[in-house]
Parts: C-alpha cells; sequence; structure tokens
C-alpha cells in the first residue's frame, strides 16, 4: 500500500463535497496507508463483484438509513451480510421503520450519489448527523475495500485504519454483531 505523505487542513461541507482526491490527502495527513483501484463505474454488489477482478479483501456494501424522526444511520457491512432491517431498528430504537435515505438526503449528509455510498463518506459529514454502525465482521485481518466517494474506484485500508478515519471525523461506529442481532 502506498501513501503520499501529503497533507492537507480539514474540510467543511459547506456545499462543497470533499472528493476523492481530498480524501486521499485526508488519510494520507492521518498515516494512514491505502491503495486505490480504478474501474467502471459499479452501482451494485453484484456489478462490484463483476468487475473487481481479484482485489483481495473484506468487500463491503453501504445502508443509508432513515428513521421516522430523521435520524440517520450509516451502515457498513460485508458485501454478502444479510442485514434485518427490523431487527436493527429494534437495535437502534428507530421511531417507525427504517427506510433507505433519498439521494438528496444522501447528498446532503454524506456528500455522495446512489451507488457511491461509503464510509469514506462521513468527511462530509461535518454535522455529525449521520450514525456509523460498522459490522464486526470487517474487523479481521483482511483489508477493508470501499468506494472512495465515487463508483469508479476502489480503496483498500486495514480494519484498524477504517476505524481511526471514522474516529478521527468524528464518527466513532458502533460496532455491531450481524450474526446475534436478530
Amino acid at each position: 500500500m502506498s501513501k503520499s505523505g501529503d497533507t492537507t487542513e480539514d474540510q467543511s461541507h459547506d456545499g462543497d463535497a470533499a472528493d476523492a482526491e481530498t480524501l486521499f490527502h485526508r488519510l494520507d495527513a492521518l498515516g494512514i496507508a491505502h491503495r486505490t483501484h480504478r474501474h467502471p463505474p459499479v452501482f451494485t454488489v453484484e456489478e462490484s463483484k463483476a468487475l473487481r477482478g481479484i482485489l483481495p479483501g473484506a468487500h463491503v456494501k453501504n445502508l443509508f438509513l432513515r428513521d421516522k424522526k430523521k435520524r440517520v444511520w450509516l451502515v457498513t457491512a460485508l458485501e454478502e451480510r444479510h442485514i434485518d432491517l427490523k431487527a436493527l431498528k429494534r437495535r437502534l430504537g428507530a421511531s417507525g421503520s427504517l427506510s433507505f435515505g433519498s439521494a438528496e438526503l444522501l447528498m446532503e449528509v454524506l456528500g455522495v450519489t446512489p451507488g457511491s455510498v461509503t464510509p469514506f463518506g462521513v468527511i462530509n459529514d461535518t454535522g455529525g448527523r449521520a450514525s456509523v454502525l460498522l459490522d464486526r465482521g470487517l474487523l479481521g485481518d483482511a483489508p477493508v475495500n470501499a468506494h472512495p466517494l465515487r463508483n469508479d474506484m476502489t480503496t483498500t485500508v486495514a480494519p484498524d485504519d477504517l476505524v481511526a478515519f471514522l474516529e478521527a471525523e468524528n464518527h466513532p461506529p458502533e460496532i455491531l454483531d450481524f450474526d446475534t442481532l436478530g
């Protein structure tokens, strides 16, 4: 893995969302090693599986969820993980049912479009609106692969570094064991 050693000032989301290069500079500033692979745009886990080839590590799916009280959560889980939204609602104490946040809310909070949802999106959530839920299954030895704010690239980081990034962006994740959620 490589890092350029460049640094950048803290970014704020004042209508101009951070882009991939800003993210890479932030990772470098935090001392987080990362490697990025370019590929055609992908919008689903199935498309990602078909295009990524042999990219080692854990691959994620991300759910941007909201409840009736307009609280929002970013769920980052192993791509093959079944997520029981009813059980998750009970665990979170969500009001009403959990639903997917709109494209407008996604852009407003994480600064990304559908198909590009990523834990790295918290770089744009300077207001701290999204709570991050991280699958315990991602915290093993394998590197974690996620989009760097766009869906035509995949960035690889160590699991501990993903957690360190989330904490540095004031989004300490709640670690959930989805196997015992129900």
